[in-house]
């Protein structure tokens, strides 16, 4: 049964017990900050289970792709070198929340795996925790599974999401291989070897532990379930390793292919078959290669595969040649696979033209270090230095010392590391926002969207250093809560609104608008009068400064569009601020946009502000958002209700955003890019502006080419003629300058023959130039030693302002094999203070010891007379 059937038939059979078949979700979670990557099925449902996000079902199903390879889940350091451990793989899970428990979880499981897939029985061995009695009854006298092949186990039986929390027992369902293959039942002293392997892992979600570490009964227990995909198609195809499986077999043959390494059982070919798994889905689903976090991590996994496939003896890149390969095999699984893979192939090409020069220079500095070593243990310091100032990764360091059967000193290099990150944390000594720990009951209830005037009370006045404060006075700076406001809170991209507080006989100036919580903080300082908690104040935002921010906001969100439409899905935000100025977003993008896309998106863009199509804001289930096709940014977590942002004509973009935005694309007035560069690997900024911005923009490039005309005796439209008519004068006078120059130089060097002295029977020239380029000096040279026919020369310049000395030196072809250039250019620098070096008949140097040039030439007929004598 091939891996593809699996899957569907797991989807299936739990679809026909009404089960809702979810799609796999992101490999960067949405809804859980402290994990790098979605590693387990029950991921997208954390929420689901601890009630925060319920669903429109009871039951669901899902094939979930998983990462486990940064974190406290990483199997990074096994893959390749066991028969069962990945980086990526795919978890096939059913889950019921607060609807089923363990009896049908059970049968569900011992039914799918009996009579869809047809395992025997006898195969199988069952565990639950000691404490489960009524999972062991299930087990034992309905679905009739024998004792013998019954364990009851502890630690290993028991599950929790986190040290407080939902939690509860498990039950673990295992093949047997037969006697034939080394290991013992789980819970016995052999249980770590190959005969038994988990297939299937059931978790009885029943508790809640509080932080007494009590357990308290679930008021809807619930079910989370996991099969490994791979493992089970291993069983089923009758091999023992899952690299032996269908979904790899292919990947292996284009591993071996590309790196024309033909036995494809060796461990770095199953390294590279399983890298390109979980690289190519995590650059799909938007993590690029960079320095830290997520990127970082696949970046890692990225050149393990690339030092793994040169060790092959691949010399050129072939690890994004495997996208095809792989795309064929389960693209059809996962189209954002197959919509992906162009820029996939691009991302990884790039990675692997990178990491081959830091790769070839890391390993020659990592043989030195070998090489020398006097015992069998590479030092931290070695390992660190080669992390930190060579970039070259630790793990691969540590494969080839193992490789090598040398041990590396991690403890050594965890101390090196840790020092370096505490001179960071040292040398970045930020300070405390006063704002940040404010604990407030309620909420501050926006109004914004509809007015910039309100009438509010304040609820809470905060100082500089978070004490709470009964009152403001003149000049004092403070943070004052409302308990509602027409301030936006800085958030999604979108400064937060300047403008005053109105109190009768006074004003407070709001300088900035921060959310916390549910509370909009708005900081500032009290102009006249005093602010009182309780008072009632006439909340007023600053209109022209909310109207530029919101032009610019709203062209953001035309923008964002433009750019998936000019440069392809990949797109996505990485980060944008917008204020009343200008607008910057950040996005994926692999490599500079050229002016000819540049001037596409704006000119997209701007189509959809002439059409001034009214903008439409809508309040609809994040479920209804994913249909109208709305972008969901940043993997954001949202709440059941969420805002919709369509604007644009023919709904040009929709878009989930809470912030505030134009009535109609018209009001943008006008949008235009000012600036294209990178940011970070794989990440592109734009800088646009917008209405009245864009218009004095225009205006003041309109005055500087107005008075480049007048300096050009020229009208605007025939300014660009001048110049090019310039620039070609130039390139004209430049050359003439040069042939003169050259000409001077011929004659100057005729006279300076005159000055040639003979020394121990050969003419010695060694003089200093003035009016001649450092550039000019080998031109004047092979003149004079053409002139010369036989002899030595040596010239100098000296750059008084910028405090160089420029030498060259020249031996006829008749003398070389008496007098080195290279020694003799390097005896005159080493007496301006410089060195040099080059051929037998020429060679050339530098100083920066001006006033020593003259005696340093001098010096030049004794130095050759010893030479000769």
């Amino acid at each position: 049964m091939k891996s593809a059937d699996i899957r569907q038939a797991f989807l299936s059979y739990f679809e026909e017990h009404d089960h809702t078949v979810v799609p796999s979700s992101s490999l960067v979670p949405g809804n859980d900050p402290t994990l790098l990557f979605t590693n387990a099925g029950m991921v997208p449902f954390k929420d689901v289970f601890l009630g925060r996000d319920p669903r429109p079902y009871v039951r669901a199903t899902s094939a979930q792709r998983c990462v486990r390879a940064g974190g406290k889940h990483n199997d990074l350091d096994n893959v390749g070198y066991t028969a069962r451990h990945h980086t990526f793989f795919e978890m096939l899970g059913n889950f019921s929340f607060g609807d089923y428990f363990k009896r049908d979880a059970i049968r569900f499981a011992w039914e799918f795996l009996t009579q869809r897939l047809g395992l025997p029985p006898e195969k199988l061995w069952v565990t639950v925790h000691v404490s489960d009695d009524e999972a062991e009854k299930i087990w034992k006298e309905e679905i009739g599974v024998d004792p013998e092949r019954f364990s009851k186990l502890d630690e290993d039986n028991f599950w929790q999401m986190g040290d407080t929390g939902p939690c509860g027992p498990s039950s673990e369902i295992f093949f047997d291989h037969g006697p034939e293959v080394w290991g013992g039942p789980p819970g016995s002293p052999e249980e770590d070897g190959d005969r038994y392997i988990e297939i299937w892992n059931l978790v009885f979600m029943q508790f809640d532990r509080d932080a007494a570490g009590n357990l308290n009964p679930l008021p809807k227990p619930s079910i989370d379930t996991g099969m490994g995909l791979e493992r089970v198609a291993a069983v089923l195809q009758g091999v023992h390793s899952n690299y032996e499986i269908d979904l790899f077999q292919n990947l292996l043959k284009a591993a071996a292919e590309a790196t024309g390494h033909a036995d494809n059982t060796t461990p770095s070919l199953r390294v590279i078959a399983d890298h390109i798994r979980s690289c190519a889905f995590l650059v799909a689903d938007g993590v690029l290669p960079s320095n830290e976090g997520r990127g970082y991590v696949l970046r890692r996994i990225i050149r393990r595969a690339i030092r793994h496939g040169h060790k092959l003896g691949a010399s050129e890149p072939f690890f994004h040649k495997l996208v095809a390969a792989l795309d064929a095999e389960m693209g059809e699984a996962y189209p954002e696979l197959h919509e992906a893979r162009s820029q996939i192939e691009r991302i990884l090409l790039k990675e692997e033209e990178q990491f081959a020069r830091t790769l070839e220079h890391g390993m020659s500095l990592l043989e030195e270090a070998l090489a020398a070593l006097d015992d069998e243990v590479l030092p931290g310091e070695t390992v660190f230095k080669l992390y930190d100032t060579y970039g070259f990764p630790y793990d691969l360091t540590a494969d080839v010392c193992r490789e090598r059967g040398v041990t590396l000193d991690e403890a050594g290099f965890e101390r090196e590391l840790e020092a370096q990150r505490e001179r960071a944390r040292a040398a970045s000594q930020f300070g405390a926002d006063y704002g940040a720990a404010l604990e407030l009951e309620g909420e501050t209830a926006f109004t914004g969207y509809d007015r910039l005037e309100d009438r509010a009370t304040v609820a809470a006045i905060v100082d500089r250093e978070g004490n709470a404060l009964a009152a403001l006075e003149p000049e004092q700076h403070g943070i004052v809560v409302l308990d509602r406001t027409p301030f936006y809170g800085e958030s999604g991209g979108q400064v937060g609104d300047t403008g005053y507080l109105h109190v009768e006989g006074g004003r407070f100036q709001v300088t900035d608008t921060q959310k916390q919580g549910g509370h909009h903080l708005h900081h500032g300082m009290m102009l006249e009068g005093t602010l009182s908690v309780g008072a009632e104040v006439r909340p007023q935002v600053d209109a022209g400064l909310r109207a530029a921010t919101v032009r610019n906001h709203s062209a953001t969100h035309l923008m964002h569009e433009a750019l998936r439409l000019v440069l392809g899905d990949h797109v996505q935000q990485k980060g944008s601020l917008v204020n009343a100025e200008r607008l910057r977003f950040d996005f994926s993008h692999f490599e500079a946009m050229t002016p000819e896309q540049l001037a596409e998106v704006e000119r997209l863009v701007n189509e959809q502000i002439l059409a001034n199509a009214p903008t439409r804001i809508e309040q609809m289930t994040l479920d209804q958002a994913k249909a109208k096709g709305a972008a969901a940014l940043f993997e954001a977590k949202y709440a059941d209700s969420v805002r919709v942002l369509t604007i644009g004509a023919d709904d040009f973009s929709i878009e989930l955003c809470g912030g505030t935005h134009v009535q109609r694309s018209g009001d943008i007035g006008c949008f235009h890019i000012v600036a294209e560069q990178g940011v970070a690997a794989g990440v592109r900024r734009i800088e646009a502006i917008t209405g009245e911005g864009a218009l004095d923009y225009f205006r003041e490039q309109e005055t500087r080419l107005a008075r480049i005309g007048e300096r050009l005796k020229a009208k605007p439209e025939q300014v660009e003629e001048r110049v090019e008519s310039l620039v070609e004068r130039n390139r004209s006078l430049e050359k003439e300058l040069e042939r003169l120059k050259a000409k001077l130089a011929s004659a100057a060097g005729s006279d300076m023959l005159s000055q040639a002295r003979e020394v121990a029977g050969v003419r010695v020239l060694a003089t200093q130039l003035e009016g001649v380029s450092a550039k000019e000096l080998r031109g004047v040279l092979d003149q004079l030693k053409n002139k010369l026919g036989s002899g030595i020369v040596v010239l100098g310049v000296a750059d008084q302002e910028a405090g160089k000395v420029s030498l060259i030196a020249g031996v006829t072809d008749d003398l070389t094999g008496k007098v080195k250039a290279g020694e003799l250019v390097n005896h005159v620098a080493s007496q301006v203070g410089g060195k040099g070096g080059g051929r037998p008949d020429m060679a050339q140097a530098g100083g920066s010891d001006v006033v020593a040039l003259p005696g340093a030439l001098e010096s030049v007929p004794g130095w050759v007379e010893a030479r000769l004598s």
